[in-house]
């Protein structure tokens, strides 16, 4: 039986090498699902609040405006959340790519990787950190009331 090329062995050590962030990708997507479904709601919270303006008295048109600026406020930190968030995703593909070029080409590119990779996290930090500040602006501007029992 004849022994495994050279290029077979690289091929295996970079498909060895992207398996992490492979991982970290799949990580990254399923975080990207779950703030478009907040996007989503947010988006759907403002139509009906607009619809219910028309419908409503004017004396009611403050607390509409609050609920739409803090609604507003929700939508920008989860745009910029799934902004950053795909630019980490795109970085560690990036990342994925230069890692199969250096085998490929047999050439030292660990400070390219090194970036990449580093940058890939620090985007995802921004994304996090936004996600988690639009969560806690959701839950401080959110009142779940309780109907009064029937008397």
């Amino acid at each position: 039986m004849l022994a495994p090329s050279d290029g077979f062995n690289d091929i295996a050590r970079a498909i060895q090498l992207a398996l992490a962030p492979v991982f970290l990708l799949t990580g990254i997507a399923g975080l990207l699902s779950v703030m478009a479904g907040r996007l989503a709601r947010i988006f759907d919270r403002s139509s009906a609040l607009i619809e219910n303006r028309r419908a409503l008295m004017l004396s009611v048109h403050t607390t509409l405006d609050r609920e739409q600026d803090s609604l507003e406020r929700r939508r920008r930190y989860t745009s910029l959340a799934i902004t950053s968030s795909t630019i980490a995703a795109l970085l560690v593909c990036l990342d994925i790519a230069v890692i199969f070029l250096e085998l490929m080409f047999d050439t030292p590119m660990k400070w390219p990787i090194g970036i990449l990779f580093i940058a890939a996290v620090l985007f995802l930090i921004v994304g996090l950190a936004s996600f988690l500040r639009e969560v806690h602006l959701a839950m401080k501007t959110t009142h779940i009331g309780l109907a009064p029992p029937p008397s």
